[in-house]
């Protein structure tokens, strides 16, 4: 009996641990169309920047099917504001999206 109950919690942790880890949305998400839609509104700046310019962009998708800026890490406020002036509130497919909603994406523009 108690090599049974040992069993059983054995199975009831290894299953645990396979669901909790196949949870996190961020990490299974398909970032190809994201990050390719992305760089299409990003193309063709009209700012002109003295270097290579990098963030780590954090967006979300609205029930409007729009790209929501939520943050943008990057030390340079022009950078700041020309990603956020492309990105937020552009509508995007379905199809770009799938069933995700959050993604953190890296942009860099080159001079």
């Amino acid at each position: 009996m108690k090599t049974l109950k040992m069993l059983v919690l054995v199975v009831a942790i290894t299953f645990s641990s396979a669901i909790s880890a196949s949870t996190n949305p961020v990490e299974n998400a398909e970032p190809n169309s994201v990050t390719a839609t992305i760089a299409e509104l990003l193309k063709n700046p009209k700012v002109q920047f003295n270097k290579d310019m990098s963030a780590m962009v954090e967006v979300t998708i609205n029930h409007d099917n729009e790209l929501v800026v939520l943050s943008v890490d990057t030390e340079n406020k022009a950078f700041e504001r020309f990603i956020k002036n492309r990105l937020n509130y552009k509508k995007v497919s379905k199809e770009v999206i799938g069933n995700h909603k959050n993604f953190k994406i890296p942009v860099t523009i080159t001079k």
